[in-house]
């Protein structure tokens, strides 16, 4: 049971709050942006998921930058409420086309009917954005894509050799194309979180890939679809290991999707609901090849002094790039100094020694595959280290976004769409994107 809702910039603001039962005290968004905003000054880390404040639970996410908060006085399961919290989100940007704070406000009558069609006096009704269609006829005012900022190379779509931009599944599903006609399309994105460690050597400790196959469908009438993946996937405790083989250790798959050629073939057939949804959720512990490779070494030069030096190799085609890479390391807590040495010709790099919270960054805004980048920073201490400096500096970790590489090797071998005809024929859009989750080099 639901007692409020509300949705907060990244400056506190009140952009929408519904009170559903009246039960709460007024004020409690303030009480809990100032939790949220001091919550380091208090403990370690951010402020987590889920927290109490006399007497009143509050569970929040953030996405797109926003934060989307729920309160209760009574006792719920956490993970209800927070999946709550991230299917309104994806309700509401399927029905604006993009999640922020300007489309929030051009369109607040629009999302209040939508929060009290989902939510009825504190009980969920629907997430279901096809349900929806039935109760709110509201029309979205949207957000000129031109205005968004860029998105970067991450968001490219294809469809054989022909690309297009992350902006086009900004579209409302609900709203027409300019001239009232609406464009037959539909996007595939399969998404891949890797987490890797690292030890001091360079071999891999632990792996893992958490994968997902999103769809958003602009299709009219529902037609059926046919998504085909690897003939030679193999999936739990199958026998079959043949060469290049893609073994996932488990996966899920969304209610609309039915199973009946699986096991054959591995097609999926579905009628895909409006809006955004995962079709396919999996997990993979086998090895795979990692994107980059790390090396990191910190040793003392003097009484005062020691030198760090990272290497970071991509393992990729040279076909791809990397971008927003960041490596990061916390440092000695008594470092006062830092200066860094890039590699001759180093283009588009930038460094930087975060005082407060003694850490080293490295960014690196465009990484070639096959390349390899080399980073030497040498520290200055305040006073001796009395211990191991290895103990007191690293892990390195290091995040990335990688379009167009998936490390698992699944792929989208095609895509059919039941009712088409030559004079009919949507558009197919499928784009691989892989991310760092948690990727780290020991010392």
């Amino acid at each position: 049971m639901i007692l409020q809702f509300f949705v907060l910039s990244q400056r506190g603001d009140n952009i929408v709050y519904r009170d559903y039962r009246g039960e709460a005290q007024k004020g409690s968004a303030e009480t809990f942006f100032r939790k949220v905003k001091f919550w380091k000054e208090d403990a370690e880390g951010d402020a987590p998921p889920v927290f109490n404040i006399d007497g009143v639970n509050y569970f929040h996410v953030k996405v797109a930058g926003l934060l989307f908060v729920a309160t209760t006085r009574v006792n719920v399961s956490p993970s209800l409420v927070l999946e709550l919290l991230q299917r309104i989100a994806r309700v509401i940007k399927d029905y604006l086309g993009v999640l922020n704070e300007d489309s929030f406000r051009k369109n607040f009558v629009l999302v209040y009917e939508l929060l009290d069609e989902v939510i009825d006096f504190g009980y969920v009704q629907t997430t279901s954005t096809e349900d929806l269609k039935s109760y709110v006829f509201n029309e979205p005012i949207v957000i000129d894509a031109a205005r968004m900022p860029p998105l970067g190379p991450a968001s490219i779509f294809m469809q054989g050799t022909k690309r297009m931009p992350g902006t086009a599944i900004t579209k409302s599903v609900v709203a027409n194309e300019p001239g009232g006609r609406k464009r037959d399309e539909i996007f595939v994105d399969v998404i891949e979180k890797i987490s890797v460690t690292f030890n001091s050597s360079g071999f891999i400790l632990t792996s893992e890939i958490d994968g997902t196959i999103q769809m958003k469908s602009y299709l009219t009438g529902n037609p059926e679809i046919r998504l085909a993946l690897n003939e030679d996937l193999s999936i739990g405790t199958s026998d079959y290991r043949g060469s290049g083989a893609v073994i996932l250790d488990d996966c899920n798959f969304h209610e609309s999707v039915h199973l009946d050629s699986f096991d054959v073939d591995r097609t999926l057939s579905l009628v895909p609901p409006e809006g955004e949804f995962p079709v396919m959720n999996y997990r993979m512990t086998q090895p795979f090849k990692p994107p980059f490779r790390i090396n990191a070494l910190i040793e003392e030069t003097g009484p005062l002094k020691a030198e760090v030096t990272i290497k970071v190799r991509a393992e990729f085609n040279s076909s791809i790039n990397a971008n927003t890479v960041l490596v990061q390391m916390p440092l000695p807590s008594f470092t006062s100094r830092v200066t860094f040495e890039l590699e001759p010709g180093a283009v588009g790099h930038t460094t930087d020694f975060k005082e407060a919270n003694k850490r080293l960054e490295w960014g690196l805004k465009k990484v070639v595959g096959g390349s390899e980048h080399t980073l030497r920073a040498k520290l200055t201490f305040s006073q001796e280290l009395h211990g191991n400096i290895m103990k007191e500096a690293g892990p390195v970790s290091m995040t990335f976004t990688v379009p167009m590489y998936n490390a698992s090797r699944l792929q989208v071998k095609y895509l059919q769409i039941a009712k088409k005809s030559k004079a009919h024929n949507p558009y197919r859009w499928v784009r691989y994107v892989t991310q760092a989750n948690s990727y780290v080099a020991r010392l």
